[in-house]
């Protein structure tokens, strides 16, 4: 479930949301930390999580700061988490599904943080949020969708969860309210999107037919994957990004 088998392209084709997540925030980081386009800049600044200027009326900031990253080493942890743990929630829910979970664990992350502190100066931003929304599902099962999850992965959604719940108030400069409001939201959610959800199975990550002889569900295709392609698929998803934020801030 949580045990990455497939090949680059399997995982590309198998799981859309989570692959396009991660170009995004790649993309993101290029544009903005490393080459420091300027537009990319502007962009940044409009769309990081900033209290006061939600307060005055700037709203698209409690959803765009999920998608905006300090540095490489944060946008490579939480892409590497999601990758890790987004997967089989994108299977059993169902693409649509999990972006409603995502966006909805995020906007309450910072929606939280918001709340709590309305008048703050602090910016913040990262995919944390988000990112918890998605233990908060994985916690819901353990609790009340056993049949959804076997005991084995049920221990480590739980061991890696009190990890990170730990880390989250030991770390500095951690937005614990994003943390502990994204899994809320993850939690509160739940029950909506794990409606006629079924367990993770390998067997649907595959085009291949089943009734083929000597077919394997176990062996993934070692095929060379095209980089152009898959280079294509992440600039998209980081200019859709960008294009996003800024007629957010234009609009409102």
């Amino acid at each position: 479930m949580f045990i990455r088998t497939e090949s680059f392209k399997e995982f590309i084709r198998s799981y859309p949301i989570v692959s396009t997540l991660v170009g995004i925030h790649l993309v993101l980081w290029l544009l903005i930390d490393l080459f420091q386009f300027g537009f990319a800049l502007e962009l940044r600044n409009a769309g990081v999580g900033l209290n006061i200027a939600v307060t005055q009326g700037e709203y698209w900031r409690l959803i765009t700061p999920i998608f905006l990253h300090a540095g490489l080493g944060h946008a490579v942890f939480n892409s590497f988490s999601i990758v890790l743990f987004g997967p089989a929630l994108e299977q059993m829910l169902g693409r649509f599904k999990f972006i409603i979970l995502y966006l909805f664990a995020g906007f309450i992350g910072n929606l939280g943080t918001y709340l709590f502190n309305p008048d703050s100066f602090i910016p913040h931003l990262g995919a944390s949020g988000a990112i918890f929304g998605i233990f908060g599902v994985y916690v819901f099962m353990v609790m009340y969708r056993k049949h959804l999850i076997d005991q084995a992965n049920s221990q480590i959604v739980m061991v890696i969860f009190i990890i990170g719940l730990v880390m989250t108030f030991l770390r500095p400069n951690i937005n614990i309210l994003g943390h502990l409001c994204g899994f809320a939201g993850g939690f509160l959610i739940a029950p909506f999107v794990l409606k006629n959800a079924e367990r993770f199975s390998v067997w649907r990550n595959t085009r291949s037919n089943r009734s083929d002889i000597g077919f394997d569900p176990n062996r993934w295709s070692k095929r060379r994957f095209p980089l152009k392609k898959v280079l294509t698929y992440v600039l998209w998803g980081g200019i859709i990004a960008l294009v996003a934020i800024g007629l957010l801030g234009n609009f409102f």
